[in-house]
């Protein structure tokens, strides 16, 4: 490893860390309550969201009511965004003269966007207006990442309440997440982007003529404003369909360092914001090691497998011989590789490079990330993500111990290993099976743009982005079709909607119960030993269930390509 790269990756982690401890201190006063800087500001607006809405903000919900907003909220979000989409033809703001989208792909972007997925299958350059940018998806940005915020914070009250029927107002943890959290910080974001050269403006494009004497068309727009919140509310859907690689997304190193920051610092922060609400910073330290380390080794995995390269072509006497493909020339191996490993373990989906081209190693890691979804995960959902399998572990830990699991003084009993287990196998049945689907009909396999394991990897990559929300795609695979626009908004419904209810239910649960005294028997859920089990059990079950469709893809391939075959 080059010392520049490992000092761009240690900046990385260490800026990481330094913000993350302060926000997350800072949202679990928001969410408590407590008094912040921001409540001069945002507390009228608060109120007179409230007053206009009809919203009892001192009237808490149980999960029931609680699961019934959240569904409500987002599928009413779901329709408009679909309408918005066929309508913005006749529409204002639209100085392209775009017609109406496709009812597939409306149907896909909608359900892309309202779970917090942002998976493209247009460019959105050529294909949204103004107002569908701003009003539809830049919206949704917002109010999906608040909602998977809300979430969180549901279960994390259910953990630390006792005996209690309920787990908060979905409408205030939503408004305060807007209010208090992403929208200041997408402001101070937007302003910082547009100094380093990311456009902002409602122009029409630009037709210019280039060096040789023909004409271009540069497209313009209100960038700044979406790049911003698509990476601090884990969306990733880019204005332009070069996403983070384009120069008017990203334009410097800068701005590629301040963007993956803030791609990770919401999910990085809300460990702290868990152990403080808990009244116990030592699960937070525990949730957050495991995160770091699972982060870091699949870091180092995909960066060795990038710089290592194609041995064919270093058979042909070209230096770092494959080092470079499909990666942006302004940012590097290391800034690439980092990158691509922060998108998908945090479920963001922006991306500077292009995943296709990656090493089959190095295209194991994005899909084998997104896979877990804990490795930070997506904004709360990692948190709530973990938390099962924090869950989970917890009843292996008590069958090692011979006594009933416990966790914050609570016993983990039938019902809730049931939700923990529907957590796990929902989203594990909607990748197989979307990718066994489409492997298996005409309608999937004729969008493959690559035979042999790497077609199946396009595929797998396509249900899995959709189902862990993440939004990345492969690139190799036609999705705007009317198989890939119906079966991956599906799967990204089943995704997010199928983790929810169960982790909601979890929340109600486990609020309800009394608090048990610690004995002699009770297995610690700190420190090094339970961090280490927590490991094993998220590795573990994601090897069972996974290992098959993944040695059939990227594995075989990098063996084939030991072997002097390539797709």
């Amino acid at each position: 490893m080059k010392t520049a790269d490992l000092l761009q990756f240690l900046l990385f982690l260490v800026l990481l860390m330094a913000l993350a401890l302060p926000l997350g201190f800072y949202m679990a006063r928001v969410y408590s309550g407590e008094r912040t800087i921001l409540d001069r500001l945002m507390g009228p607006l608060e109120r007179l969201i409230y007053r206009l809405t009809g919203v009892e903000a001192e009237k808490e919900m149980n999960w029931r009511e609680y699961a019934v907003a959240v569904l409500a909220f987002n599928f009413l979000g779901m329709a408009l965004l679909f309408l918005l989409q066929l309508t913005q033809g006749l529409l204002p703001l639209n100085p392209q003269g775009f017609g109406a989208v496709k009812w597939d792909l409306a149907f896909n972007t909608a359900a892309s966007f309202v779970t917090n997925t942002n998976w493209q299958a247009y460019s959105g350059e050529s294909t949204m207006s103004y107002l569908t940018q701003m009003a539809g998806l830049t919206v949704q940005n917002f109010v999906s990442a608040a909602t998977g915020m809300a979430v969180a914070v549901a279960l994390i009250r259910g953990l630390a309440r006792r005996t209690a029927r309920t787990i908060g107002n979905f409408w205030v943890d939503l408004t305060r997440s807007v209010l208090w959290i992403l929208l200041p910080i997408s402001v101070v974001g937007a302003l910082f982007l547009v100094s380093q050269g990311v456009i902002q403006n409602l122009s029409p494009y630009l037709t210019v003529q280039t060096l040789e004497g023909g004409r271009q068309t540069i497209a313009l727009g209100p960038v700044a404003s979406q790049e911003i919140i698509k990476m601090l509310g884990t969306n990733g859907g880019g204005f332009f369909g070069a996403n983070s690689a384009h120069p008017f997304e990203n334009p410097t190193p800068l701005t590629n360092l301040v963007e993956m920051l803030a791609i990770n610092i919401i999910p990085a922060s809300l460990p702290f914001t868990y152990g403080r609400l808990v009244g116990d910073r030592r699960q937070a330290t525990t949730v957050l090691a495991v995160m770091l380390f699972l982060f870091v080794v699949f870091l180092g995995l995909s960066y060795t497998s990038e710089v290592t390269g194609n041995p064919l072509i270093g058979a042909l006497g070209v230096s770092e011989p494959t080092a470079m493909e499909g990666k942006e020339v302004r940012f590097g191996i290391a800034g690439s590789s980092l990158f691509t490993t922060v998108t998908t373990a945090v479920e963001c989906g922006g991306v500077n490079n292009m995943h296709d081209s990656l090493t089959p190693l190095g295209g194991f890691v994005p899909i084998f990330l997104m896979m877990l979804s804990t490795a930070f995960g997506g904004a709360g959902a990692g948190l709530y993500g973990i938390l099962v399998y924090v869950i989970l572990t917890v009843f292996i830990a008590g069958l090692m111990v011979g006594r009933t699991p416990e966790y914050l003084g609570k016993k983990i009993e039938s019902r809730e290993m049931k939700m923990a287990v529907l957590a796990v196998l929902i989203p594990a049945a909607s990748i197989l099976l979307g990718t066994a689907m489409a492997a298996a009909t005409r309608a999937g396999t004729s969008s493959v743009l690559n035979p042999g394991p790497h077609g199946l990897s396009e595929m797998l990559y396509a249900f899995t982005s959709g189902t862990a929300n993440n939004g990345s795609a492969f690139a190799g695979l036609n999705a705007n079709t009317i198989f890939y626009n119906i079966g991956v908004g599906l799967a990204m419904l089943i995704g997010r909607f199928g983790v929810i209810l169960p982790v909601l239910a979890i929340a109600g649960s486990m609020a309800a119960k009394k608090v048990v005294p610690a004995g002699p028997g009770t297995f610690p859920t700190t420190g090094t030993l339970f961090a280490s089990l927590l490991m094993a059990v998220i590795l573990i079950v994601g090897a069972l269930t996974f290992f098959p469709v993944l040695a059939l893809g990227p594995i075989v391939e990098q063996l084939m390509m030991f072997g002097g075959k390539v797709f």
